[in-house]
């Protein structure tokens, strides 16, 4: 089945590699993977996307210097969440993605969001979580940011830090090469303590945005 859900050592074994290189990429947002509790799982589907994308010889995949923030995130979709649970802060975070003209239809985001979460957390770490999703109702990558001034403790994390930063990304379905490369360049964006800082204490949308956009 391709949307079986498999292990680290299924994975590994799959990559021909070892389960520590997998435990690495995961950790690092570098393969497409979630965690159920505090254990690592992927989907059979997102890997052999994952592997296809890396064989297939294509000139036109976007490179890291080519996820411009300007054309993916707007000062209007970044907000300051003050909901204590991970379903409201994630429900009210997509209605204001859905306000993208790229996203065509609102309900079946939110929808799709919210089953995601359920399958695998998508926090990583760092008080940080990427929501994200693609979907052929999205006619290309877009995305929201929230900050959480109530740190949301319903996110299962594998450091048991509380999230306060939700990055939330909406692609087309068949822009898997350049959802990954979003999804891993704010991954490690995000890794930077000033930065994280700076944004959580930020007072105003426009300041988080600048801080996002010239970092």
């Amino acid at each position: 089945m391709a949307d079986e859900i498999l292990t680290i050592e299924d994975v590994a074994k799959y990559l021909r590699v070892s389960d520590r290189t997998v435990y690495d990429w995961a950790q690092k947002g570098e393969i497409p993977a979630g965690k159920i509790g505090t254990v690592w799982r992927f989907k059979k589907s997102d890997i052999e996307n994952w592997v296809n994308a890396r064989l297939s010889p294509d000139l036109n995949k976007p490179k890291e210097a080519d996820v411009q923030v300007k054309n993916i995130l707007s000062p209007d979709r970044i907000l300051f969440i003050n909901q204590s649970s991970k379903h409201d802060a994630l429900v009210q975070l997509s209605e204001v993605l859905a306000t993208a003209p790229q996203v065509k239809n609102a309900s079946e985001l939110t929808t799709e969001i919210l089953k995601r979460e359920e399958l695998m957390s998508t926090a990583i770490g760092r008080g940080i979580a990427i929501p994200h999703v693609r979907l052929s109702s999205v006619t290309d990558l877009v995305m929201a940011v929230g900050v959480c001034k109530k740190p949301i403790e319903d996110f299962q994390t594998f450091d048991d830090q509380k999230v306060n930063l939700l990055f939330m990304i909406a692609a087309a379905y068949n822009q898997h090469a350049y959802y990954l490369q979003t999804i891993s360049h704010f991954s490690g964006k995000l890794k930077k303590d000033d930065l994280r800082e700076k944004i959580i204490n930020s007072d105003s949308e426009i300041d988080v945005y600048n801080l996002i956009l010239h970092s």
